[in-house]
């Protein structure tokens, strides 16, 4: 007979007809060695049909979380990459973007303005790692009060001025030689010789007029020092100034007892001023500054310097002897702040390219590097002394602390990842948890099962949770000592499951064997 039973959308066909059977002549059924008779259980398979259809149906949603999240963890993956890669593609572009300067000088069209004019010329040619962005202003006052103010990095002024608090020496772009002299009288018409002039040593300015070439009041302070320092009265000295372009109004000017020069002593400024009032006033003579070392010492901005014979003039030699002098520098100054390796590149490109400028604006030959052994006013920038020094930090030098945080954070993002990790597959690690209790509960049924399909239905069950603990352990969820207590409890699972195999096999041998040996008594 065959019953089928409807539950829901399951179906059923379940057979009640016993396996062929002999039948003894006395009406009883015989039993045949070897074989089992089967009696289909209708509310066994029932339930074994739908614990079947449950497994399947949380099997395929658990299969579809866990593809979820693998999404999910796929698209966090890639986040965090293209975070990271940002983040270095960012840092590499910030480190190898060229460093821009700002760089005050001024008036336009003067040596200062012209050399630094052909140097950011050539850091742009040469893309170098350092370029310059010249501001325009009209002197070296306006330049440094730029500087001071932070609106420029670098600026280009002479070293008796008031500097910004903030600034540091980087380079000389040339020394200024102080220069005076005087005019011999003009000989009469009737004179066999020359007569002498009436000014011959600094100490015999008190009482003259000193024409001095050039409007910044800065030359007119630094002739009150020297003649401070001579002791002669300053107030007693009448000073006229006069522009560049005035030289020769300087010669003819019959009130000027003097004459005074600052700048390099290849200056055509100076040797045409030497030149136009020798031919207006007679030759020239020298002023030496006897005090230029004690002037030195008073005011660490000046320095003593010599000026070699027939530097203005071959023949005659102007002047005919060394002369004793002062000097001031003009400088390249930069902020304190500025950082101490984009001054050190910026020092080692400037003298990289000096030569080139030099072509190009012959001034550019007179920069230097500063003396670091002088007691000067302006300390050197410590990004220009450590290349002078040979000192310069190394790459490791600088940055090492650096890497040291780095490491220290990149542990620590490791471990947040780790924690996350964890934390995102949490269900995961109490679904392998419970699968672990499940199959601890499914050892005692098993050791109590009353027949061989209730064991395979704990060994299908368990080959469910084996196939869902890999697939959690292959993404990840699960880590190799989890699993390694989920084996000890499966092999508990198939121990207990093969002894109550091997004990329901001696049990249904025995009872077979008690029915043919009772049959064989009957008969």
């Amino acid at each position: 007979m065959e019953a089928v039973v409807t539950q829901g959308t399951l179906s059923i066909k379940t057979s009640l007809t016993p396996l062929p059977e002999t039948m003894n002549q006395a009406g009883r059924q015989n039993v045949i060695p070897g074989k089992m008779w089967y009696h289909g259980d209708l509310d066994l398979q029932l339930a074994a049909a739908m614990s079947s259809t449950e497994s399947a149906t949380k099997t395929t949603s658990e299969a579809a979380r866990r593809e979820r999240r693998r999404s999910n963890s796929l698209l966090f993956a890639l986040a965090v990459g293209f975070l990271v890669f940002g983040a270095a593609a960012g840092a590499l572009y910030c480190a190898l973007r060229p460093e821009v300067l700002r760089i005050a000088v001024g008036p336009p069209g003067s040596d200062d303005y012209k050399v630094v004019e052909a140097m950011a010329d050539a850091f742009r040619r040469e893309s170098r790692t350092v370029r310059l962005s010249p501001i325009k202003t009209d002197g070296a006052v306006e330049s440094l009060a730029l500087l001071g103010a932070g609106k420029a990095d670098l600026a280009v002024g002479r070293g008796d001025l008031e500097m910004p608090a903030e600034a540091q020496t980087v380079a000389v772009v040339r020394k200024n030689f102080v220069v005076l002299w005087a005019p011999s009288e003009p000989a009469g018409k009737g004179a066999k010789r020359k007569r002498s002039p009436k000014i011959k040593e600094v100490a015999d300015l008190a009482g003259h007029r000193v024409g001095v070439i050039g409007r910044t009041p800065v030359n007119a302070a630094l002739l009150r020092v020297i003649l401070s320092a001579s002791g002669v009265d300053a107030e007693k000295v009448a000073v006229t100034h006069f522009g560049t372009e005035q030289i020769g109004e300087l010669a003819r000017d019959p009130a000027l007892d003097a004459f005074m020069a600052v700048g390099p002593l290849d200056s055509k400024i100076t040797s045409d001023a030497v030149a136009a009032t020798a031919r207006a006033r007679g030759e020239p003579k020298f002023l030496a500054i006897e005090t230029s070392e004690a002037i030195a010492l008073r005011h660490p901005r000046y320095e003593s310097e010599e000026i070699p014979p027939s530097v203005f003039n071959a023949d005659p030699a102007w002047p005919g002897d060394k002369v004793e002098t002062v000097s001031v520098s003009h400088l390249i100054v930069a902020r304190k702040s500025v950082s101490e390796t984009t001054v050190a590149a910026f020092f080692r490109q400037l003298f990289a390219v000096r030569q080139a400028i030099a072509r190009q604006v012959p001034g550019a030959a007179h920069i230097s590097k500063p003396d670091l052994e002088k007691d000067t006013e302006l300390p050197v920038h410590r990004g220009a002394a450590a290349v002078i020094d040979g000192n310069e930090r190394t790459f490791l030098d600088r940055y090492g602390d650096y890497f040291w945080f780095g490491l220290l954070l990149l542990s620590g993002i490791g471990s947040a990842g780790a924690w996350l990790r964890r934390y995102l597959n949490r269900e995961e690690r109490e679904d392998n948890t419970s699968h672990r209790k499940r199959i601890l509960a499914m050892v005692a049924s098993a050791r109590t099962a009353e027949s061989n399909q209730e064991l395979l239905t704990l060994q299908r069950e368990a080959d469910a949770i084996i196939a869902e603990t890999l697939e959690c352990y292959d993404d990840g969820a699960v880590e190799e000592e989890e699993l390694a207590a989920f084996g000890l409890v499966l092999d508990l699972l198939s121990n207990a499951i093969a002894e109550r195999r091997a004990a329901l096999q001696r049990t249904s041998f025995e009872t077979v064997r008690g029915a043919t040996a009772g049959s064989t008594l009957r008969g």
